[in-house]
């Protein structure tokens, strides 16, 4: 059994309104990490959230959330922006009071999305904002490493986001 009989699942179409209020939530939280705004997620119509959604069923992507009874505490995604790079780890969150592994949410999203990256590669990317030294720490103690490599973020305040890499088992 999982602790707190946590549900770890791909998400589907129909789960758009929980969607929805998860990204919400994830970009009031940390707005920095994500790579759209508030703004812009308000304005996504039903049709764009049933899209997102899909995600979880769609080839060379998916979107993996875990619940907790009602309550949905978690999510992180992949997808393969192209076939050198391999799979990209993306839309990383855990509800504060889900942090830290009590629970080991992270851990067991991790692993749901890295048994779909094993598909496509033998490494796992991600990319972190700068200025997000806990969310670095975090990605280091799950085994990923500085690259070296870095991009402009393309949103306000600017910066750069980094690469991370993990091997996969």
């Amino acid at each position: 059994m999982r602790p707190r009989d946590v549900v770890i699942r791909t998400t589907a179409p129909d789960d758009w309104q929980a969607v929805r209020a998860l990204r919400l939530e994830m970009l009031r939280d940390f707005p920095l990490a994500y790579a759209e705004t508030l703004a812009n997620a308000l304005d996504v119509d039903e049709a764009g959230w049933r899209a997102r959604a899909a995600r979880g069923t769609t080839a060379g992507q998916t979107a993996i959330v875990a619940i907790d009874g009602e309550r949905w505490v978690g999510t992180m995604g992949g997808y393969i922006p192209d076939a050198a790079t391999g799979p990209l780890l993306v839309g990383v969150y855990v509800a504060p009071d889900y942090r830290g592994d009590a629970a080991g949410v992270s851990r067991l999203l991790l692993e749901a999305v890295e048994d779909w990256a094993l598909g496509f590669g033998d490494t796992l990317r991600l990319e972190v904002h700068e200025q997000n030294p806990r969310a670095i720490r975090f990605y280091e103690k799950l085994g990923f490493t500085l690259t070296g490599r870095s991009r402009e973020y393309e949103l306000e305040p600017g910066g750069l986001e980094l690469e991370m890499i993990k091997p996969l088992r």
